[in-house]
């Protein structure tokens, strides 16, 4: 790979742009994936907390977790929560359970066709991380997200990932 510019530049470079076009890369290069599949990338995140649960999880609890996630904010992940349930993919015990209150304190389970999408779009996002991070290995990747975190902590920012 050929880089921007010498070191001697691009250890001049800033931060924000560089960020920047590193999340906007990334970020479309997954949800082009995703869109492939019919799913935002937000209700591939739900999908994947569902079928990953140990325990049935509540939409109130898979929101709670997910509100944070690139500022996406609870309403829109209610209406991803609505989506899923109304294109079959996604099913609530009791499953009349209609209303938004309801929708959120039901126990969640994937479908049939939610397990089908989410195991294709499982194998996706193991084929995509394997593209975006190839060339890079785990102590790059590492160093990386530890600096980033540095510099989150020290301009006072908040991050967390599960």
């Amino acid at each position: 790979m050929r880089f921007s510019h010498s070191d001697t530049e691009l250890v001049q470079q800033p931060i924000g742009y560089w960020s920047w076009a590193a999340h906007k890369a990334v970020v479309t290069h997954i949800r082009t994936g995703l869109a492939a599949h019919g799913l935002s990338q937000p209700q591939w995140w739900i999908l994947a907390q569902v079928a990953r649960s140990e325990a049935p999880l509540t939409g109130a609890e898979v929101v709670a977790v997910l509100e944070g996630y690139l500022d996406v904010g609870s309403s829109p992940l209610i209406a991803d929560l609505r989506t899923l349930r109304t294109r079959g993919l996604l099913t609530t015990t009791p499953p009349e359970a209609e209303p938004d209150e309801a929708l959120l304190a039901a126990p969640l389970a994937l479908t049939e066709a939610g397990a089908e999408t989410f195991a294709a779009c499982a194998a996706l996002q193991t084929r995509m991380r394997a593209e975006i991070h190839e060339g890079i290995g785990d102590e790059e990747y590492l160093r990386t997200l530890k600096v980033l975190q540095r510099m989150i902590h020290n301009t006072g920012g908040q991050a967390w990932h599960h």
